[in-house]
């Protein structure tokens, strides 16, 4: 009889969800940021490396509102956005 309903013999154990798993912006905290960098990719024809700024202005707003993990802008790849510099260069 103790096949099925043993249920407490062994106790839940909660992990960390998987890299790049984070909980949804169910209050919108960070919604003009998400629908700013959705506009620039509209507005350039889905080409992301166009909205980097945003795409950190976004990512940096989901960091602060704990909607996800803190971690240094150069892991995430915008390294050379720090202090204003820019990854598309335009030529002379």
């Amino acid at each position: 009889m103790s096949t099925a309903m043993n249920f407490g013999s062994k106790s839940f154990q909660p992990r960390p969800p998987d890299k790049g798993s984070f909980p949804l912006d169910h209050f919108g905290e960070c919604r003009s940021f998400k629908e700013k960098f959705m506009k620039c990719l509209r507005d350039n024809n889905f080409e992301n490396a166009l909205c980097r700024n945003e795409s950190k202005e976004y990512l940096e707003c989901r960091m602060e509102r704990q909607l996800m993990a803190r971690e240094p802008l150069e892991k995430l790849g915008f390294g050379d956005l720090i202090d204003g510099k820019s990854e598309i260069k335009t030529e002379p």
